[in-house]
């Protein structure tokens, strides 16, 4: 286990600008990918003025009147996108103590009738009333969009830090009109004590990347190392906490680390955390298991210098070495059986037989 690890490395993407610099960055990039699966980016180009702003706003997003919130319930739309009340999920069987709101890029949905169901999941965003909360969404889309741009030009990097051609994962994606990445808006409220420390259990990220925006001092994010132990990734102020899922960690053969993650709630006495994580989605026709990349021997030397991680406490997005990426993430979100019994019947009956349950899924 030569290269497990006991903190997450912070790169300075400021690095990347500078061609004396620029290879400094690829090397501290290959090491988070193939080792770790976390790394904090610094210095990125995601306007502090629009992260700022959105910051200001959650506290209110939260404080609108349940009935408001109500109004744009995550159960009313085919594509996942809405709110979800405090407490109504879990994971492995333990209550997720969160409140959240999915919003995502605009995007008009390409579903028609006869075609597959997983290209229903992307679809216009719900939005509270602009009256109760003014600029909310204009900012918000604004920094879906910017942080967007910055995945894409993430994922050239990527590429380059796994010896490949910087367009070598551009295959996996379609024209932007055809994608949409989502992001959350989650709140973390104080445990009360009578509840447990879970604000979102063990888990996977289903795409390439997930790029979080920690937006409140507080701590509680933690990933699993090789070992299995749980590591801190304390907030820096300034940075998105970037990691990989499940997807990246299937086409590249296991040579990215797909690292298991939870949230523990704030502890008791304390004040709500916040937090934005953006999904970079990949297209959801994309078949990973009939796309072979060709790395170069040196590069899948690491992987073995590495070593195998032991068993984990995530165990979700298992499903693409036989399914659409599209079809994986639906699974994965069809555990909001509100939301699939009422737009997906025929999967909510295969997975729900007994009917709706009393607690839905993070996922």
């Amino acid at each position: 286990m030569a290269a497990n690890f006991s903190s997450v490395p912070v790169l300075d993407f400021a690095l990347v600008f500078d061609n004396a610099t620029k290879p400094e960055f690829i090397l501290q990039l290959r090491h988070a990918l193939i080792n770790v699966g976390f790394l904090y980016l610094d210095n990125h180009t995601v306007s502090q003025k629009v992260t700022n702003d959105l910051i200001d706003y959650i506290p209110r997003l939260f404080d609108l009147p349940q009935e408001a919130k109500n109004q744009i319930l995550m159960a009313n739309s085919p594509h996942f996108l809405g709110y979800s009340r405090l407490g109504a999920e879990f994971t492995k069987g333990k209550t997720d103590y969160r409140e959240q709101f999915d919003f995502a890029t605009p995007h008009e949905t390409q579903w028609k009738l006869g075609a597959p169901e997983h290209l229903r999941l992307w679809g216009p965003s719900q939005w509270p009333d602009e009256g109760l909360i003014p600029g909310f969404k204009n900012t918000m889309e604004t920094y879906l969009q910017q942080v967007q741009a910055l995945s894409y030009q993430f994922i050239s990097l990527l590429a380059e830090a796994f010896g490949l051609p910087s367009d070598a994962l551009n295959k996996f994606y379609d024209a932007d009109k055809f994608m949409q990445h989502r992001g959350k808006v989650v709140k973390y409220p104080a445990n009360d004590g009578s509840l447990t420390d879970q604000g979102v259990g063990p888990h996977y990220d289903a795409g390439f990347l997930t790029f979080l925006l920690v937006a409140s001092p507080h701590r509680g994010l933690q990933v699993q190392n090789l070992s299995g132990q749980w590591i801190d990734v304390p907030p820096i102020p300034g940075t998105f906490v970037v990691n990989i899922g499940k997807a990246l960690e299937f086409v590249t053969r296991g040579l990215a680390r797909a690292t298991s993650h939870r949230v523990l709630s704030p502890p008791v006495g304390s004040t709500p955390r916040y937090s934005v994580p953006f999904f970079q989605n990949i297209s959801l026709n994309a078949c990973l298991a009939d796309e072979v990349l060709d790395f170069p021997s040196e590069i899948l030397q690491l992987k073995q210098l590495r070593g195998d991680p032991v068993q984990t406490d995530s165990v979700n997005f298992a499903e693409f070495d036989r399914e659409p990426s599209g079809k994986v993430n639906l699974i994965g979100r069809v555990n909001h059986p509100d939301v699939a019994q009422r737009h997906y019947p025929d999967l909510f009956a295969q997975y729900f037989p007994n009917g709706l349950p009393q607690q839905v899924s993070a996922y």
